[in-house]
């Protein structure tokens, strides 16, 4: 029992843990500042009680959710990552996801008794997403398009778990956060075909890297670092961003546009190897660390905190997942 425990939290690779957190406390902090603009009707502010039932849903949900991503990619893992627990045998494949499929309805009912019931909405399609995203990587950009959108659905979760709202109070701001997160993340997945290169490319799998092939995605991916801070600068240009701009908030955000830029360079220097595993960190550092600069937008403090918190465990978290085999 305790060998199937330490498989399985191995197998979540919980350096994920801060990108559904840190998407899904976003979540939190927009209802926050909604609930305290004046003329709102029904939205409260959630107690610390709720927010910490969220967050812990939030930041145990890709590492859930991961034991399915394995369990249907276990083809290619075999190529890309042979001593994955699942590959190797030391995770039973069937009853880990038994395991998740029971600690998703868990987390279902709770959300439904306890949170909002709404929030089950974007929780359930976060995991059929995460179902179809799969399939959906074997199809060069939808891939992306699918992880992105995946992710963000974790600040819907935040959102709506957090009180009671009235949606004449979503604004174009609040859907312009969902575009860039699902921009955000769907950017930071196209890194990761590089380690998974060979498998992807045995398993019929067409991604990005594989349909366009080393060579041309060096390139892509120093393009591609551009495409956050690109995509917010169009959007906040057509006027979809109504709140304020605070320094904090530029800082965070600079600091996060050099965070992808340096990644487009690892990518385009150490597109294969073992470099192309090891430069994950930063990779997921950027985008975790660009999530946490939005928060900023609303709440200055917490955004700057929980921006250094991301960059310092997101490294640590994934120093422990040292094996690039596994």
């Amino acid at each position: 029992m305790l060998k199937f425990v330490k498989a399985y939290v191995k197998s979540m690779r919980l350096y994920y843990a801060f990108v559904t957190g840190i998407a899904g406390w976003l979540g939190i902090v927009c209802y926050e500042y909604m609930a305290s603009l004046p003329g709102k009707t029904i939205e409260v502010a959630p107690g610390f009680a709720r927010k910490t039932v969220i967050l812990v849903l939030l930041f145990l949900s890709w590492g859930i959710n991961q034991i399915i991503n394995d369990r249907l990619g276990l083809k290619e893992d075999r190529i890309n990552a042979p001593e994955r627990p699942m590959v190797t045998g030391e995770l039973d494949p069937n009853k880990s996801v038994m395991l998740s499929i029971g600690l998703l309805l868990t987390a279902l009912i709770v959300t439904g008794l306890y949170l909002e019931p709404l929030a089950i909405v974007p929780a359930v399609a976060g995991v059929l997403l995460n179902v179809l995203y799969e399939h959906a990587k074997g199809f060069g950009i939808l891939g992306n398009i699918v992880f992105g959108i995946m992710i963000a659905m974790s600040y819907l979760v935040g959102f709506f778990a957090a009180g009671p709202i009235e949606f004449p109070h979503i604004t174009s701001e609040f859907v312009a956060v969902f575009v860039l997160l699902a921009v955000i993340n769907g950017v930071m997945t196209l890194y990761t075909y590089f380690k998974d290169y060979e498998g992807d490319k045995a398993a019929g799998k067409k991604t990005i890297v594989v349909g366009f092939g080393i060579a041309k995605s060096r390139i892509i991916s120093v393009l591609a670092a551009f495409i956050p801070a690109a995509a917010f600068v169009v959007m906040y240009l057509a006027g979809f961003y109504k709140t304020n701009i605070n320094n904090t908030f530029v800082f965070l955000m600079v600091i996060s546009f050099f965070l992808q830029l340096y990644t487009g360079f690892l990518y385009y220097k150490y597109p294969e190897g073992e470099r192309s595993y090891y430069s994950l960190a930063v990779n997921f550092r950027a985008g975790t660390c660009a999530q946490a600069a939005l928060i900023a937008l609303y709440n200055a403090g917490l955004g700057g905190v929980l921006f250094v918190l991301s960059y310092i465990f997101v490294g640590l978290l994934s120093n422990l997942h040292s094996n690039s085999k596994a």
